[in-house]
């Protein structure tokens, strides 16, 4: 990579499960959050509220937006609701070594994460890693157009000024990383699984091997 290409490249990366383990501690709560408010405000039993909550997380990649589409759920609520129950400074994880993996990396930094914006910030913050990133780009900074919607992206890279073609996408997604890769980007999936699929330029399994690759 030329010094030029290192001071033009953006890396765009995820938050949970990318920069941080949230399936450990936080999503098993956020997930019985969304269900408890599914069930409340559109009446139905646990198991039915269980399964539609996992069909539009599948379909839409984010349950909010299914609830917006068909349901007329306010966005703004549903947020507040199920994300103000994490009792986030016992549930974030450090991953020691974080910081100076992102510090090493030539170029822009970015958060692009399809959590709200509060959430976001507070979990940064415990990370000890919010002044490594000139934006948090939440899933209100995209009108509610999550990732994988080419939207979210397109509304990214207006805000940050970036060209596809500079930008490298981190993420344990697969969707996401789909549509990163139609518009021009690297990508690369946090990930356990040996499989590499056709849109994924890198894989590794944690955030802090970043170092070791060429891209």
């Amino acid at each position: 990579m030329s010094n030029r290409d290192s001071a033009s490249r953006v890396w765009v990366f995820d938050l949970d499960d990318t920069l941080h383990d949230a399936s450990s501690h936080i999503f098993p709560v956020m997930n019985r959050a969304m269900t408890q408010y599914i069930m409340d405000t559109l009446e139905m039993d646990e198991p039915t509220a269980f399964k539609l909550r996992q069909h539009y997380w599948r379909v839409y990649g984010a349950t909010m937006k299914g609830l917006m589409r068909h349901h007329g759920v306010d966005p703004a609520h549903f947020l507040l609701t199920t994300h103000d129950v994490l009792d986030l400074p016992n549930m974030v994880l450090q991953n020691k070594g974080l910081q100076e993996s992102i510090l090493r990396l030539p170029g822009r930094k970015v958060i692009f994460t399809n959590a709200p914006r509060k959430y976001a910030l507070a979990v940064l913050e415990l990370l000890g890693i919010a002044h490594l990133f000139e934006i948090v780009f939440s899933v209100e900074s995209s009108r509610y157009h999550p990732k994988p919607s080419i939207r979210g992206f397109r509304q990214l890279l207006k805000k940050i000024k970036a060209n596809p073609a500079d930008c490298v996408m981190l993420e344990d997604n697969a969707p996401a990383l789909m549509t990163a890769k139609r518009m021009g980007m690297k990508t690369i999936h946090i990930t356990k699984k040996l499989h590499k699929p056709v849109y994924v330029d890198a894989r590794i399994g944690n955030v802090l091997a970043l170092s070791r690759l060429k891209i």
